[in-house]
């Protein structure tokens, strides 16, 4: 699942070069990959890997989701940078709302584009036991406008097998799990399966540690995803104390091609041993996971822009999360700046040919009026001003009809905290709230390309951090 196949591609490679791997790797058709692609003009690569949450097979037993569909569970984006020197993984929640392309169904026919839709169900198009990692890759790709090099699948019966064959995986808990924890649904508590506190999980029992999302840290899904890149830094540190030998490496080599499907770039032990050695000297310190930017929307997780636009085109530029490019320079030959902060100047918000209505959400008199002399002063059109139906509003809400996303979204950045949302109704509607009232200056621009927000750095965490150094998500 999550940590097999960072395993794979960071460390068992080294030990591949003295084995010889047996038995067949698994491919999946290219024939679904979208022929409508970003240009491949990053000097880095893009590893697309996909945790499959399945039943079928060898998973029936190990609990994953209901029915014989492939559904995925997990999926991060790895970029690893030109100096084979730094990575860094970003996850993408299963629930977040993203645009799926067309897709290849397995009659050969092709789904119409999906709006606003769950991103896991990309996996599920055409509701195959193998799942679709082809249409995860189109929606990947569309969604960053990054070339995605390579993706790989991984399974439930291959990860048990994995952290069975490295002996155990430390992990940390802050408070004892029971069986209802597990299964939310269960009527009484049942008994304890993990005890609070440090302590080594295989097999089963790490299966269950990572995919815990009751009764610890805030329950939801992005609590697990930071469960579960805590958890990959600990089994490749696991790993890589046993030594890179062929006696440590082989079962785990085994382990790592049993459970994978891979794109047919890597569909033989040449090829996979030589794209795993390439990436043989990534330093587990610049090694950093991180969560595309999002929030809540209701209950799915909506991204964040422009932060996610920023990151985006930070990885397009080879740029670390503190700003260096490949070879440790800032852009421009000057030192990082701490954070990530960019010396650039930020780009001016221009509302050209965007028209928009105003309506005060409040009980604060005149800001809708005072919202309205904001967006003028910018460019914009506004047709109107006026007072919501609902005066107890406390963020400004934004709702666009059709077509009409990009221009919702560069009328927020004058909001601070503004949330956009399609709406059936025509035009843009701003609709300002109580933190419009307490703080009525616009929002900072767009942050330039080689700037990663603050936020998504400073939520960064290293390969090698100890698992036990942050109890607050298990």
């Amino acid at each position: 699942m999550f940590g097999l196949s960072f395993l794979v591609l960071l460390v068992a490679g080294v030990g591949w070069g003295y084995l010889k791997l047996t038995g067949s790797i698994d491919t999946f058709s290219a024939d679904g990959v979208s022929g409508d692609r970003p240009p491949d003009t990053s000097e880095g690569q893009n590893v697309l890997v996909i945790g499959s949450d399945s039943r079928s097979g060898a998973n029936s037993g190990l609990g994953g989701g209901t029915g014989d569909v492939g559904r995925s569970d997990t999926a991060f984006l790895l970029h690893v940078y030109a100096d084979h020197k730094h990575a860094v993984a970003v996850s993408i929640p299963r629930d977040t709302l993203v645009d799926i392309p067309a897709c290849k169904k397995p009659d050969g026919g092709w789904t119409a584009p999906q709006h606003n839709a769950i991103f896991n169900g990309a996996f599920s198009v055409g509701e195959t036991a193998e799942g679709n990692p082809a249409c995860t890759q189109n929606t990947v790709e569309h969604l960053t406008g990054l070339r995605v090099d390579h993706t790989i699948v991984v399974d439930f019966a291959g990860f048990s097998a994995l952290t069975s064959a490295v002996g155990g995986v430390p992990v940390c808990l802050p408070q004892d799990i029971y069986q209802r924890d597990l299964n939310p649904k269960r009527a009484t508590q049942g008994s304890l399966v993990f005890g609070k506190g440090p302590q080594s999980v295989s097999g089963q029992r790490a299966l269950d540690y990572v995919r815990i999302r009751h009764g610890i840290g805030d329950g939801s899904d992005i609590g697990r995803i930071k469960r579960q890149q805590a958890f990959v830094g600990s089994l490749v540190k696991k790993v890589k104390s046993r030594g890179l030998n062929p006696t440590t490496l082989l079962p785990l080599a085994n382990a790592a091609t049993d459970a994978m499907t891979v794109d047919p770039g890597l569909g033989s032990a040449d090829r996979l041993l030589s794209f795993a050695m390439s990436m043989k000297n990534v330093d587990l310190h610049n090694t950093k996971f991180v969560t595309i930017p999002w929030r809540y929307q209701g209950a799915r997780v909506a991204i964040v822009e422009p932060d996610a636009d920023a990151l985006w085109a930070s990885l397009k530029a080879d740029r670390t999360l503190d700003g260096q490019n490949a070879a440790g320079k800032k852009a421009g030959g000057g030192p990082a700046a701490s954070g990530g902060a960019s010396s650039s100047p930020t780009a001016p918000v221009s509302g050209a040919g965007i028209d928009v209505a105003v309506y005060n959400g409040t009980t604060v008199t005149g800001l809708a009026a005072q919202a309205a002399e904001l967006l003028r002063s910018h460019g914009f059109t506004v047709t109107g001003t006026a007072t919501a139906n609902a005066q107890d509003r406390t963020g400004t809400l934004i709702t666009y009809g059709p077509g009409l996303q990009n221009k919702a979204e560069t009328t927020a950045r004058l909001f601070p905290g503004a949330r956009t949302t399609e709406s059936a109704d025509a035009g843009i509607q701003v609709i300002v709230g109580s933190v419009y009232a307490a703080n009525p200056s616009a929002a900072p621009a767009t942050p330039t390309p080689d700037t990663v927000p603050s936020a998504v750095a400073d939520d960064a965490r290293s390969a090698d951090d100890d698992p036990c150094s942050d109890l607050s998500y298990g």
